[in-house]
């Protein structure tokens, strides 16, 4: 057969078609892979952990963050195949700091016992504790986390997770850095992230930006529903805001030396209630939604095209013992499993 005929022409184009959309089914594979669920326990009529596995595997859900090493959580993860990112609870990081024993001990009772069985994602040393007293703590606890892993031959990767307010300017997002007063220890933090190889953990949520400012901050940009550029910065069209947020992080981290650094969102949501007409029932299945579906189309954010934004909404569960309020309506499930609303996990 001729190079040249119209057959061998034809065939070539119906292989580049095939090789095109094998690319693209392994790109939203890869980017519906990186979509998991905050799981906390503070509530007193929450389900049994073992049901709630047993509902996280029957729709797919491949990774799930908890706050803490709940024994009888990690019991019912064990053979589950779904990744756990791990918490260290917060009044501990002092003591983790200042003992390596001590991190070694945790490392046994909260780690060890359930490896290999549970698929450990991250360890986190700390939640959203940067713009407190225990923000000195964290760098300390982290490298001595990492080193007692390592001692067990334990192979997970180490951070913490972040608020936004570390953030000092994210805007425009090619002017983000992080504020002036968590330098020093967002410096030492990045430093140990970049060496390495870890991601940085960041709590982000437009839904607070949006509060704090309705008249400025379009709630289409907010919600992901928008269908035209609403920012433009430099060579760079912003649709969504949450992806403004994050690039901003991305350029304060590299101005900290952590140029390969990936930002993992570990918390975003919205409230269904608590907040009048901000926090609706409407307003938090569309950002969540739209939320699921950025992140599974493997599109990532103008300035890491492509880079799937490896993301836990927040949270699997409304939760009774936390503070009256929005706190309270963050969950895609009511206790008794049923939704909240309508949210393409569990469709």
């Amino acid at each position: 057969m001729s190079l040249y005929s119209p057959k061998f022409v034809n065939l070539c184009l119906i292989y580049e078609l095939l090789l095109l959309l094998l690319l693209l089914l392994i790109v939203v594979d890869k980017g519906a892979q990186g979509v998991g669920v905050n799981y906390g326990l503070l509530g007193d009529n929450l389900p049994d952990p073992d049901a709630v596995v047993g509902l996280l595997k029957s729709r797919n859900i491949t990774k799930v963050r908890i706050f803490e090493p709940n024994t009888e959580v990690l019991k019912a993860l064990e053979g589950s195949n779904i990744e756990v990112v791990v918490g260290v609870r917060n009044e501990d990081l002092q003591l983790l700091a200042s003992d390596p024993n001590s991190a070694t001990a945790w490392v046994d009772t909260s780690v060890k016992p359930h490896v290999p069985a549970v698929k450990f994602r991250y360890v986190v040393a700390g939640n959203e504790v940067i713009s407190g007293p225990l923000a000195k703590f964290v760098h300390g606890a982290m490298s001595n986390l990492d080193r007692a892993l390592k001692g067990a031959n334990i192979s997970v990767p180490v951070s913490t997770a972040v608020s936004y307010d570390v953030m000092g300017v994210s805007y425009p997002p090619s002017n983000g850095s992080f504020s002036d007063t968590h330098l020093e220890v967002m410096g030492s933090i990045v430093s140990f992230l970049e060496q390495n190889g870890s991601p940085i953990l960041a709590n982000v949520y437009p839904y607070f930006t949006y509060v704090n400012d309705p008249e400025n901050v379009h709630l289409d940009y907010v919600l992901g529903t928008s269908l035209d550029v609403v920012l433009t910065d430099g060579r760079l069209n912003y649709k969504m805001l949450i992806d403004a947020m994050l690039d901003a992080m991305y350029v304060a981290l590299e101005k900290m030396g952590g140029t390969s650094v990936r930002i993992v969102v570990s918390e975003s949501g919205w409230p269904s209630a608590g907040n009048g007409d901000f926090a609706t029932i409407a307003n938090a299945q569309t950002y969540v939604n739209n939320l699921i579906a950025h992140v599974s189309s493997g599109l990532g954010t103008p300035m890491r095209p492509g880079n799937v934004t490896e993301t836990y909404v927040f949270a699997l569960f409304n939760e009774d013992l936390k503070p009256a309020g929005t706190e309270q309506n963050f969950g895609l499930l009511y206790p008794n499993m049923t939704q909240v609303y309508p949210v393409k996990f569990f469709s």
